[in-house]
């Protein structure tokens, strides 16, 4: 199939691009919002062109991922597919989607979480959940250190645990990766402005575990990488990180000292931190595979073109 996409969500546009299809992504000069174009930190393959939308016409299926993108295709009668990377805002759980009640497309869920928040009226729903491509970095733990991927800190601040941060450095140092990071500035961290994944990676498992403090998302993609990587992981537990992490993968909690606790643990008891992450390891790979992920796409692509 050809499929017409923007590249707005670089970590699962990455696993989505992985596909048998033919992957339309809209470039411009600027390579701004509405044309990034192919990635520049991420590794996607041959099969992800960059195409002027405007001259586009030869699409099989169409991938939104902002309500904006649907006056941008209205001249394609074709299939679309709304993908909802986000948990709502506003009025919770009252909050009304932007693409309810509409029989012209179907919204897909990256978690059941958000299936279950968002309010869509009449549309129709599924629930693809994430499935990612495995690092290639494996956990050595040796660092006394703690690694946080998050992006944009400053001005998302609650929404990203940016207010937790020094409660944990205080137990030991943290690095932080992501885009718009360079502006964080407390003691004891250390940020990684939008370093390259594969970079990111081999990085952040030298780290004795991973912090997940987000108080509000669907289940960051960098949550899964970690525990891929083996990573013991200590989150908040909120959200979809609830059904994502076991109880003998990592620790969850609402009480932040439970958790700082924990981080006193790992850094104290490095053995223990193996076991944790061997078992985040099984789970993440178990669970969130990219085969699985693949399949389940491409199931709901050809029901919607075949439809």
């Amino acid at each position: 199939m050809n499929i017409l996409l923007w590249h707005v969500h670089g970590s699962w546009t990455t696993s989505f691009v992985q596909g048998k299809h033919r992957y339309l992504v809209p470039v411009n000069a600027a390579r701004d919002e509405w044309g990034r174009g192919r990635a520049r930190t991420f590794d996607w393959p041959a099969s992800v062109e960059e195409v002027d939308p405007a001259d586009v016409r030869d699409v099989d299926v169409v991938v939104l991922q902002r309500p904006e993108e649907l006056d941008r295709v209205a001249h394609l009668d074709v299939p679309k597919i709304y993908v909802e990377h986000n948990t709502p805002k506003g009025d919770v759980p009252n909050s009304r989607h932007p693409m309810a009640d509409r029989d012209d497309l179907i919204v897909a869920h990256v978690t059941h979480f958000n299936d279950l928040f968002w309010d869509v009226g009449g549309t129709r729903t599924t629930v693809i959940e994430h499935g990612i491509v495995e690092p290639a970095a494996r956990w050595t733990g040796e660092l006394d250190r703690f690694a946080v991927v998050t992006n944009e800190p400053v001005r998302r601040n609650r929404v990203t645990g940016t207010d937790l941060m020094p409660r944990f450095a205080a137990v030991a140092p943290l690095d932080v990766y992501g885009m718009g990071v360079a502006g964080l500035h407390l003691d004891g961290v250390t940020t990684y402005d939008d370093p390259p994944q594969a970079r990111m990676h081999a990085e952040i498992a030298k780290r004795r575990a991973y912090l997940h403090l987000c108080r509000w998302t669907s289940l960051g993609l960098s949550l899964i990488e970690a525990m891929q990587i083996g990573m013991p992981v200590l989150a908040l537990a909120t959200t979809e990180a609830i059904a994502a992490v076991p109880d003998d993968a990592g620790v969850l909690a609402t009480r932040v000292d439970t958790l700082v606790d924990a981080a006193h643990w790992l850094i104290e008891e490095p053995e223990q931190a193996r076991l944790l992450g061997a078992r985040a390891r099984q789970v993440a790979l178990a669970r969130y595979g990219l085969d699985r992920f693949l399949a389940d796409w491409d199931r709901l692509l050809e029901e919607e073109t075949c439809a």
